[in-house]
């Protein structure tokens, strides 16, 4: 189980919002390379990155920045998300050295879509859940479907999906603690592994998620409590690597 960073890029710029508003931000960094080189200077294994302005128009916006943290730091496992709706975006990135691809919106609008980039990149595709009163909202959150979060995870399951994030965004931001129920509700209906986000602000909670490991979960993202000094990323990931 990992601990995962979160970069939010917005305007060239390192940012968090608060459930998902994009007017509700708080810019932590001008220098989003340089944010990714604090981190792996902690050791980590995993970077999450969304293009938050390519969540917004519907097609990669931030992308040299992106390039330019995948080159500078090439044992990082980087995952990143926002606007990619073609499978030459996927290609794109996974070129440039990106382990992994999210795909949100673009799941909601053509399930096929997700299948079919799941043949062409095996072990590559996280399908990212972002979910408000249990349906999954789209397009940088700003819209909300009538696909319940679990029914998609069901319509995705059998596709090869690496992993699926799972974001409640009323949490998100919020530093008010992670959803558990609705986490534990998710990876104990379906069969692929799931990275826990949203609201994860104390070693406390990364204690109470570490235990049911075994149900399934296989990382946190954290954004904002890494941001203000709430978590120290070296003990958190102590606790996760003593896991039996």
């Amino acid at each position: 189980m990992d601990i995962i960073p979160a970069i939010d890029i917005q305007n060239g710029k390192c940012v968090r919002l608060q459930q998902g508003d994009f007017k509700k931000e708080t810019i932590f960094s001008e220098n989003p390379i340089e944010m990714a080189k604090k981190w792996a200077t902690y050791g980590i294994r995993r970077l999450h990155i969304v293009d938050l302005d390519g969540a917004k128009l519907g097609k990669p916006t931030n992308q040299e920045i992106i390039f330019s943290i995948s080159s500078s730091f090439p044992d990082l496992s980087i995952q990143i998300g926002g606007g990619i709706r073609s499978k030459e975006d996927a290609e794109m990135y996974f070129d440039s050295g990106i382990k992994y691809i999210i795909i949100g919106s673009k799941a909601v609008e053509d399930i096929n879509f997700v299948e079919d980039l799941c043949k062409s990149f095996k072990n590559k595709i996280i399908v990212g859940i972002d979910a408000k009163n249990g349906f999954v909202a789209t397009d940088g959150w700003s819209k909300s479907s009538k696909i319940g979060a679990l029914e998609l995870a069901k319509k995705v399951e059998n596709f090869g999906v690496k992993e699926i994030i799972y974001t409640d965004i009323e949490k998100d931001g919020m530093m008010m603690g992670p959803n558990i129920e609705s986490i534990l509700k998710l990876s104990e209906s379906i069969n692929i592994p799931i990275i826990a986000s949203g609201g994860i602000t104390t070693i406390d909670d990364i204690k109470k998620i570490s235990g049911y490991s075994n149900l399934g979960i296989s990382g946190m993202i954290i954004g904002r409590a890494l941001y203000e000094n709430k978590i120290n990323v070296t003990e958190a990931q102590k606790i996760l690597n003593n896991i039996k």
